[in-house]
Order: structure tokens, then C-alpha cells, then sequence
């Protein structure tokens, strides 16, 4: 069921009318043209916010165009296999939301009732408050307002919101009741989310925000006030910092890889380069070829490569390792790969020399 546009109670700034009015006519001359804006869908928006959850825009507009080409509708992607789903997804991380995604098709399929509200999203596989408000508002103008980061930046400045939280998550709840009621001033709740989520992405940024260029700008205590940048004022989470060793191993046109169990916290079913720990094969028995690093969440990963031949009795011994496989170097494009590895892979196999 949607929400219906209400009765307004107070918005702790003035003029949240005009706020909205100027917000949405900026929006209209300064959005971005992004294919599920120029060709609006349902689907398309269903798509597009599971993408963006902790993906930025540019990141993954190649993606969402492939994704489309292939699973073009919901009864497609319902019908698809879990395997085909997840390597169109290969590359973009958080493999949870690609599964999701295919499981929220398989039931939107099936429902003989379909969800129109936020409210009903919700009994969605990986529908939480922000996707199920964009998808509502967005495709089926439900009055229901979006709430992440940029929002919150946004409201924290507007208001001069001062207030010290420990997480984004408490952040997001606090000003959860402002969002909601600063979206009752809008004539198109979708337009008014988007609005904001735009404004968020490209001038009021968390560092350096373009505040001269803000076409709000009349409207923020924070900028009044001269340290929007400050604000708001959220604890971060620690940086986790861990180290690994990983082998490099080719024999005879195949390259020994790692898969992750179906059932891993994170990348699961996703080949990647070997742990020596797991192999119990010590590093110092390699040459070192490679340093590089990426970021999960909050931990940041230095992953050392080592080039390693192994004898025949090693190399029958990984075959008893159980998730390690023996890949032919010609069949790597039919696996799914973590996107950093994939990367890595590709440079350390274009620098072998013919017939190693």
C-alpha cells in the first residue's frame, strides 16, 4: 500500500517548501542521464538501486547496461541460474545483493499480489528502508523518503546539527522523522528523492562540498554558519588492516586457483589466488613478484604474490586440498572471479613468457 501525501508537522528550518520547489527545479536542469531515468521501469529501478548499494555510479553503468541485455525483465532474471546471475555481477563485489536480487524476482514472479508501497518491499529479499523507499517512491510514487549518507550529510548541514553520533546508523535513525517529513513539501515524492540523492553525490559532498555552486544553498544553517564540511559529526569505524600470502602457480596451461564455499561470509562460490596457509605451503618457498591491496568494508587487505613450482608430489597433494582447483588458463573467462583478482591475474599471466 503506498503512503499518501500528509499533512506536514513541524521541519526544524525554514521554508522546507521552497527547499523542495528549488531542490526539484535544480534536478530537472542538472541530472545526470542514466538509462533508468531515460528508460524508467519498474524493473529497471529495482536493478539500479541494488547496484548502487555501496557502488558508485560510474562504477557500475557498464554493468547495469550488460545486465539488461541479457535479464532484461523480472521473469528473466527469475528464471536465470544462480551461476549465470553472479558472473553477470562478476566485478561489482557484495555477491549478496546479485542472489538477492534473482530471489526477489523468483518472488515477485510468483506473487499474485504485487508490492506498490515501501511497506510491502520491505518482505523483499535484500530490501532494507533506503532501497525499499528509493524502489516506492521512484517507480510508484510513494511518499516515503530515503535515508543514507548523502541524505543525512544533507540534513545535518541544512539543520546545523551539531550532535555527535556513534555510527551512520544511529545518524540515519535520527534524522529518519525530518526525511520523511520534508518529503510531504514535494509534488513527485521520486523526484524529490533522486533530487537529493543527486545533490549528495555531486555538490554536497563529504569533503571540499561545493557549497557556491549548492542551488540550495539560501536554505543551510551549516553553510550560514561557515563548516558545513564538519558535519555531521559520525565516528567512523576503525580501519582493519591484514596481511596475506597468495601463490602463483601455473602447470602445463593451468593455474591453480581457490574457491570459496558456498557458504563464506563474503565472495562466496568466487575463485580467487591461493592462501599458502591453507595450502601448508610455506611463502619464503616462492619468488616474490607482487604486492598489491584492496579495501573490504572497513578492512584493507596487502595480499603478497609469490611465484611457485611445485614438485609432483605437491602438486598431487592440492588435488586433496578440498576448494582448490586445476583451471586450464583458457577457461578463466567462464569463471567467476573476485574483480581484484581477475585484474591481478590477467597482469601476472601477460607477463609470462610462451609455453611457461
Amino acid at each position: 500500500m503506498k503512503t499518501e501525501k500528509r499533512q506536514i508537522s513541524e521541519i526544524p528550518f525554514k521554508n522546507p517548501e521552497a527547499f523542495s520547489a528549488e531542490l526539484s527545479a535544480w534536478f530537472s536542469d542538472a541530472a545526470r542521464d542514466l538509462p533508468w531515468r531515460s528508460e524508467p521501469s519498474l524493473y529497471r529501478t529495482v536493478v539500479s538501486e541494488f547496484m548502487l548499494q555501496q557502488t558508485q555510479v560510474t562504477t557500475m553503468l557498464p554493468y547495469f547496461d550488460r545486465w539488461m541485455q541479457n535479464l532484461p525483465d523480472f521473469e528473466a532474471l527469475a528464471n536465470a541460474s544462480e551461476e549465470t546471475v553472479v558472473k553477470l555481477w562478476e566485478g561489482l563485489g557484495y555477491y549478496t545483493r546479485a542472489r538477492n536480487l534473482r530471489k526477489l524476482a523468483i518472488q515477485w514472479v510468483a506473487a499474485p499480489i504485487k508490492p506498490e508501497g515501501a511497506a510491502e518491499w520491505l518482505n523483499y529479499p535484500g530490501v532494507g528502508p533506503y532501497t525499499a523507499a528509493a524502489i516506492a517512491s521512484i517507480a510508484q510514487k510513494d511518499y516515503a523518503a530515503v535515508v543514507d549518507g548523502n541524505v543525512v550529510r544533507i540534513l545535518a548541514r541544512l539543520t546545523n546539527d551539531t550532535r555527535d553520533f556513534p555510527d551512520s546508523t544511529s545518524a540515519v535513525k535520527a534524522f529518519t522523522s525530518t526525511a520523511n517529513q520534508l518529503i510531504q513539501t514535494a509534488e513527485s515524492p521520486g523526484t524529490h528523492n533522486e533530487a537529493m540523492m543527486e545533490l549528495g553525490a555531486t555538490l554536497c559532498v563529504r569533503a571540499k562540498p561545493q557549497c557556491l555552486l549548492c542551488p540550495v544553498r539560501d536554505h543551510c544553517e551549516g553553510y550560514k554558519n561557515g563548516d558545513p564540511e564538519t558535519l555531521p559529526k559520525i565516528t567512523r569505524r576503525k580501519i582493519v588492516r591484514k596481511s596475506i600470502d597468495r601463490l602463483f602457480c601455473v602447470s602445463e596451461g593451468q593455474i591453480l586457483l581457490y574457491k570459496r564455499p558456498k557458504d563464506s561470509r563474503r565472495l562466496a562460490g568466487q575463485f580467487e589466488l591461493p592462501d599458502f596457509a591453507q595450502l601448508g605451503i610455506k611463502a619464503a618457498s616462492g619468488d616474490f613478484i607482487a604486492k598489491k591491496s584492496r579495501g573490504i568494508a572497513n578492512e584493507r587487505i596487502e595480499e603478497s604474490i609469490y611465484q611457485v613450482q611445485l614438485s609432483t608430489d605437491d602438486l598431487k597433494q592440492t588435488s586433496n586440498v578440498p576448494d582448490h582447483h586445476w583451471i586450464k588458463i583458457d577457461d578463466l573467462d567462464k569463471v567467476t572471479m573476485t574483480g581484484p583478482h581477475r585484474k591481478w591475474l590477467s597482469q601476472l599471466l601477460a607477463k609470462q613468457k610462451p609455453g611457461a
